[in-house]
């Protein structure tokens, strides 16, 4: 958790009371810029800002307004692209918000219509692309889910920091379902399940077939195939050469001969006496 049992009270207190609140907005179908008033102040109440000070619709970039940025100690900390209460969230809302986050270092990008929040990570690649982090409906979520104040947690003005979101988008990836079918389908994962049957039941089982029955039986298609398969078998693959970097490493450190430390023998002095009368 990313911020204190008294934030993470204030976040669930507040969403819950925000609930009444955007479920009446959304029956009056109110407009982008009354929706952009009832997020500026969420921003206050649920995330602690002080929507005087810390946020703002007045931040360009190349000449044209985001729709509101939070600032902190003159750090823009994320942009926010604001949609009307009952339009339906998509990615190419938040293409350009994207591209001005890009252009100006800034690493995390919210899409909301209040209702919706989805938190977006700015990848910083050629073309630029982004990463969803979380998508949460604040109406229809239990406000003390663990999911919703951990994020909510982590975009409030005591939890944020550089790595706060960044560590939680790596918790996600590293234990979402893809990334878990990815790891089942690895060389070393099959060994040791062929290892465990062996042991179990004395019967071997060639490893092709356990991989296929994994597959084809066992995984679901959708966690094995499409873009989040994709990335998430990326994800191991970096994961598994980086463990044998640092597993190199030690081997290597481990093989060094230690330093010798040379011996030396004291020389000791020679008295010279007299050999004639003092």
């Amino acid at each position: 958790m990313a911020v204190s049992q008294r934030v993470a009270a204030r976040i669930s207190t507040e969403l819950k009371r925000y609930q009444s609140i955007l479920a009446k907005a959304q029956q009056r179908d109110i407009s982008e810029s009354d929706t952009v008033v009832i997020i500026g102040d969420m921003l206050s109440d649920v995330l602690g800002y002080d929507k005087y000070q810390h946020v703002t619709t007045e931040f360009a970039i190349r000449g044209t307004y985001v729709d509101l940025a939070v600032r902190v100690d003159n750090q823009i900390r994320f942009l926010i692209e604001a949609k009307a209460i009952n339009i339906e969230l998509s990615d190419a809302h938040v293409k350009q918000a994207i591209d001005y986050a890009a252009n100006e270092g800034i690493d995390w990008v919210v899409l909301t219509n209040g209702v919706h929040w989805r938190i977006y990570k700015v990848h910083f690649a050629k073309p630029i692309d982004k990463i969803l982090l979380s998508d949460i409906n604040v109406v229809t979520t239990s406000p003390r889910s663990e999911e919703t104040v951990e994020c909510f947690g982590c975009l409030s003005k005591e939890g944020f920091s550089k790595t706060t979101l960044s560590d939680l988008l790596q918790q996600r990836q590293v234990t979402s379902k893809f990334t878990i079918a990815a790891v089942l389908l690895t060389d070393s994962m099959i060994e040791d399940l062929r290892k465990e049957i062996r042991r179990l039941s004395g019967i071997r089982v060639d490893e092709t077939y356990l991989k296929n029955l994994l597959q084809n039986e066992i995984i679901k298609r959708e966690l094995i195939e499409g873009d989040d398969a994709e990335s998430a078998t990326s994800t191991v693959k970096k994961m598994q050469r980086a463990l044998a970097r640092e597993r190199k490493r030690a081997d290597e450190e481990e093989a060094a001969p230690s330093p010798t430390t040379t011996e030396t023998t004291a020389v000791q002095p020679i008295a010279l006496t007299s050999s004639g009368p003092v």
